[in-house]
């Protein structure tokens, strides 16, 4: 694997073999960041089921201000340490080490401001989509012109709404989809 483009462009990061990690293909980075352009630049990118990291590394590479990684799994958050180390990236840069929904929690108590939230969990557990984009759509978490991504397997097709927030597009690339969602306009 490697960083596509930005100021770590072409260079390497490591995956760990034999884990069930499913890392986003640099073929899907390349072309969810070219969907997400400028509005990286600046941006507070939530990496939700980070795994390698890979997702969060790639939004520090083109410029995002700060990158959050979440990560349940011991030896996943080691690799992220690892890869963060290898490219020398410190500022910027935080892990939270526990699942999803009670970083969420932990993040709005905070009250975190996120401008990107990249969500990719393990295809089999499909209810942490719904769990993970219905608290997203319930709380206070999402800048206003914010933007969440669900990468899915394309067989699953994911609800137009969850709360607040509505599906604005859908690029599907083999048998893998992006789904953004944004938050929907008051009426």
């Amino acid at each position: 694997m490697r960083v596509v483009a930005g100021r770590f462009g072409g260079r390497r990061i490591t995956a760990l073999h034999g884990m069930k990690l499913r890392p986003t293909s640099d073929r899907l980075r390349e072309t969810l960041f070219n969907i997400l352009g400028p509005m990286v630049q600046d941006s507070v990118f939530l990496d939700l089921y980070a795994g390698t990291g890979a997702v969060g590394i790639e939004a520090l590479s083109r410029g995002a201000r700060q990158a959050i990684f979440v990560e349940f799994h011991a030896a996943a958050v080691a690799l992220i340490r690892k890869n963060l180390k290898s490219l020398g990236i410190a500022a910027g840069a935080e892990i939270v080490s526990m699942d999803a929904a009670r970083a969420l929690e932990r993040l709005e108590l905070r009250r975190s401001h996120v401008d990107l939230v990249y969500l990719d969990p393990p295809y089999e557990r499909g209810h942490a989509y719904h769990e993970t984009l219905d608290f997203l759509g319930a709380a206070n978490l999402l800048a206003p012109r914010g933007c969440v991504v669900a990468e899915h397997a394309s067989r699953r097709a994911l609800a137009e709404r969850f709360g607040s927030l509505e599906r604005v597009r859908v690029v599907e690339q083999g048998d893998t989809s992006l789904s953004f969602y944004r938050l929907a306009l008051a009426a």
